[in-house]
């Protein structure tokens, strides 16, 4: 029995993907930079259908986000699990680096972070050897001096678990495969056979991505590298192949012994990424000792066949329609994002709707507004929310927004009187088209995407068309997608009140 998995496997912004197999049961995590509560984890006994069951940072306390830009806050993760317990390593390069936080149960609860003292550089893993013995494997400047922009070391060092510190010599041991390398990183260590790997990305998390590999029989090198290096990358197929920027892979076997990598890839329309990098799988077969990637094809396939039985998954789903009557629902689910540090009583669900506080903050700036969101999945969507204003004065609005950062995002804001569409370009807002409210007790604001284009409706009639380029990547910065939700503020004055949101949904198109 198979199933098969559609590409990528988990879309919209779930960049930096890292997985790993207990018994029939896989675990996926991705980063999530400065949005709240952090770090998604994912399930699935397929690798084909993924269900979120939770994020891994849920309380302020873990995941301190002050002033963090967009793209800031939570880099890359790696999860592991060894004797019992599930690890997660990441850096919160807005705060305190690199950390470790654990957990029984992949759906959490998770414990607070532990500082790692000394472990400078981005982006760690773990790698328990057969031994027992735990190694931090990460990636810094070059110790020598960095002769270019880029010029990074892979380090190991042996973690004591007990006590979360480092132990023993810290050893640079690999720069990158190819000659000038760029940003060795993303760096995962296992132990196969005879062999020790490091599989790592290069080229920066752009369009010069791919993904190597070097092998030693000693943990601590000197390390062989891939004559065939790299081992997957789409950065030799040009500017129009439909997905790019491929890498920063992580490897696992499963139990009926087939071997799978998951790794980031965007898609890109003419040239334009709104929807961040997102999971892709590959299969991997070996041969004399090596990996090989999708063989026979040597690139990322539309689809991959997996010899496990289908998985029918009950939680949120990445990638589905969404609906919500809030009027129904007692909490919100694990999908749902807001920004840094939000107060705890910026939302209540209350049988009136999803309430969203009114705070002074707005989206254009480092701080919490009221701003409740999912990722955009797809690069045909349409999303809408119906919201009560009528209790509201003038400076408070309601609406709904697609969010790529504070200077670059698209939004519908109403008070009990008019609705504005806005553009936000570069941190400055155009006001792309208005409407008078016609029933302030139920306003529906509606963005509708269809690839490049942007249409707003208020109440279901067209009052205005945007560019989603300036929602991309390429024009923002960065390394987040793009995400649409409510909104709510008082625009800058201490009006605090609560908007109800009624209802919002998600559907591709």
């Amino acid at each position: 029995m198979s199933v098969i998995a559609k590409n990528p496997v988990v879309s919209g912004f779930f960049p930096d993907p890292s997985f790993l197999a207990v018994g029939e049961d896989y675990y996926l995590v991705n980063s999530s930079f400065a949005y709240f509560p952090g770090l998604p984890v994912l399930h699935s006994k397929d690798l084909a259908h993924w269900e979120q069951i939770g994020n891994v940072l849920d309380r302020p306390s873990q995941l301190p986000l002050k002033n963090a830009g967009h793209s800031q806050g939570l880099f890359a993760p790696t999860i592991r699990y060894y004797d019992g317990t599930y690890y997660v390593i990441c850096t919160n390069v807005t705060y305190g680096g690199n950390f470790i936080v654990t957990a029984k149960d992949p759906a959490g609860p998770w414990s607070e972070p532990y500082y790692i003292k000394g472990a400078d550089g981005i982006d760690p893993s773990l790698f328990f050897d057969n031994d027992g013995k735990c190694y931090y494997i990460g990636t810094h400047p070059n110790p020598d001096g960095c002769r270019y922009d880029g010029d990074w070391f892979i380090w190991i060092q042996e973690l004591d678990t007990e006590k979360m510190e480092l132990v023993g010599e810290k050893k640079n041991v690999w720069n990158g495969a190819m000659r000038g390398v760029i940003w060795p990183e993303g760096p995962h260590l296992y132990h196969i056979g005879e062999y020790y790997y490091i599989m790592h990305a290069e080229g920066g998390t752009g369009p010069e991505h791919c993904e190597a590999i070097c092998r030693s029989k000693n943990l601590w090198g000197p390390y062989e590298n891939y004559r065939k290096n790299p081992i997957i990358t789409h950065r030799h197929l040009g500017k129009a192949y439909p997905i790019q920027y491929v890498g920063h892979a992580d490897l696992l076997e499963t139990p009926a012994g087939e071997w799978y990598m998951v790794m980031l890839g965007v898609r890109p329309l003419e040239g334009y990424t709104t929807m961040g990098r997102e999971t892709f799988l590959a299969k991997v077969t070996w041969e004399d000792g090596w990996p090989v990637v999708n063989p026979g094809v040597g690139m990322l396939t539309p689809e991959v066949e997996i010899n496990l039985p289908e998985y029918k998954t009950t939680l949120s789903v990445p990638g589905e329609d969404k609906h919500y009557d809030f009027t129904q629902m007692k909490e919100l689910g694990f999908e749902f994002l807001k920004l840094r540090n939000p107060r705890e009583d910026l939302t209540v669900l209350d049988g009136k709707g999803l309430g969203i506080l009114t705070t002074k903050e707005t989206l254009k700036e480092l701080a919490s507004p009221g701003f409740v969101a999912i990722r955009q999945q797809h690069h045909c969507f349409e999303s809408s929310t119906v919201f009560d204003v009528s209790g509201t004065e003038a400076s408070q609005v309601g609406g709904i927004a697609l969010m790529q950062n504070e200077k670059f995002h698209l939004r519908v804001e109403a008070n009990k009187e008019e609705a504005k569409a806005i553009l936000c370009k570069n941190g400055e807002d155009i006001v792309i088209g208005s409407a008078a409210v016609k029933d302030a007790t139920k306003v529906k604001a509606t963005i509708s995407v269809e690839g490049l284009l942007a249409k707003v409706l208020v109440d279901d009639e067209q009052v205005a068309e945007a560019d989603v380029r300036e929602l991309s990547t390429e024009v923002a910065g960065g390394f987040v997608g793009c995400c649409v939700g409510m909104y709510a503020s008082a625009n800058g004055e201490e009006k605090e009140g609560y908007i109800a949101f009624k209802a919002f949904s998600y559907e591709a198109k």
